[in-house]
């Protein structure tokens, strides 16, 4: 029996929706992780190669720290992207569709300026 060296047997190549759905989850984990109620986040990649360009559409409460939770997003995809794919990820473009308004406690409806 021959023996193959690893770069002469081939290459796995994960499809692009697998990475689309490990972004999203990394996004609602990081989301979860913050003291926000926002809706499930949903993403689109490119592929290239090793590397995956990711896009993470998603709505969020408001007020509250959405440059916050932009970076959390941001940072938590492209750990996970890496750890679970093996793909560096270079670009991760974060897209809020929608601000959800929180009323406060015992704050009454009105207009918000």
């Amino acid at each position: 029996m021959t023996t193959v060296a690893a770069a002469e047997r081939g290459a796995t190549r994960i499809a692009d929706r697998v990475v689309a759905k490990i972004a999203a989850q990394a996004a609602r984990e990081a989301l979860l992780a913050l003291p926000a109620d926002a809706a499930r986040p949903h993403a689109s990649v490119l592929v290239h190669q090793d590397s995956a360009h990711v896009r993470v559409s998603m709505e969020l409460d408001y007020p509250s720290d959405i440059g916050g939770q932009c970076t959390a997003v941001r940072r938590r995809v492209a750990q996970r992207v890496k750890a679970l794919a093996g793909m560096d990820v270079p670009e991760v473009a974060v897209q809020v569709e929608r601000l959800h308004l929180v009323q406060a406690p015992g704050v009454a409806q009105g207009r918000t300026q």
